[in-house]
């Protein structure tokens, strides 16, 4: 009984390990998991959020008269003189006038899209312009920072890299969550010889800075969500609804 019981084991063992791998095969050709013929690419968006309070729509704007003055009928009457304190506690030497910066800069006036100081009650996105993985006959066109997944220990670190060696450095940049916010299956091509890929998009933020040393690449831009859409005219759809801001 030993005997057999020795001899069967490795068999049985050989056995549930062949079942499962051929069960993990089956899943991930369902689950739409990469296969060796695929690569992963991970992609950022880089964005500079507003500086500016957004200018309120008018609609709005009305509202919030209508409702200031219906609450001024029913408003608290205060004594004259609380009210002649209440004012006279702002002049002293603190009192600082202000006076608000232009929404306007020159940025806007002759659309450079390489300066980070324009559109400052919009976000802005970064798009680079030069070879990108999976371009058909490797010509340059616009495109996120990104890197082919290697060894990487995550996904994540992936994109980091990618926006790193863009960049020069992340002392400025805030990575939003671990996981990516969206992703996309690039088919092959019929003309050239280019396997697809899934591209997986990370969102990161720029902190505490209006300019950054861009490299590794021809040209950039930094775009509005709008703007963005002439770039890739066609996955727009793919984009707006990516991005949702």
């Amino acid at each position: 009984m030993n005997g057999c019981t020795i001899s069967v084991q490795p068999v049985l063992r050989a056995s549930i390990m062949q079942r499962s791998f051929s069960l993990a095969s089956q899943l991930a050709k369902r689950r739409g998991f990469s296969t060796n013929s695929e690569k992963i690419v991970a992609s950022v968006l880089f964005e500079r959020l507003p500086v500016v309070i957004p200018k309120i729509d008018p609609v709005v704007y009305a509202f919030q008269e209508f409702k200031f003055r219906w609450q001024q009928q029913y408003r608290r009457r205060y004594p004259d003189e609380f009210l002649d304190k209440a004012n006279a506690r702002g002049k002293g030497d603190y009192q600082i006038d202000y006076v608000p910066a232009p929404r306007i800069t020159e940025a806007d006036k002759t659309n450079d899209r390489k300066s980070l100081q324009r559109a400052l009650d919009r976000r802005l996105y970064l798009l680079l312009y030069g070879a990108s993985i999976g371009a058909p006959d490797k010509k340059p066109i616009w495109h996120f920072p990104e890197k082919a997944y290697e060894t990487e220990e995550t996904l994540r670190k992936c994109a980091e890299s990618a926006l790193e060696s863009v960049l020069g450095g992340l002392s400025h940049t805030y990575f939003v969550g671990n996981a990516p916010m969206a992703h996309m299956v690039v088919p092959p091509t019929e003309t050239a010889q280019v396997p697809s890929l899934k591209r997986f998009f990370f969102k990161s933020q720029v902190i505490a800075t209006n300019k950054f040393n861009i490299g590794k690449c021809e040209d950039f831009v930094w775009v509005t969500k709008d703007e963005l859409m002439e770039y890739f005219p066609d996955q727009a759809e793919f984009f707006k609804k990516m991005i949702i801001s």
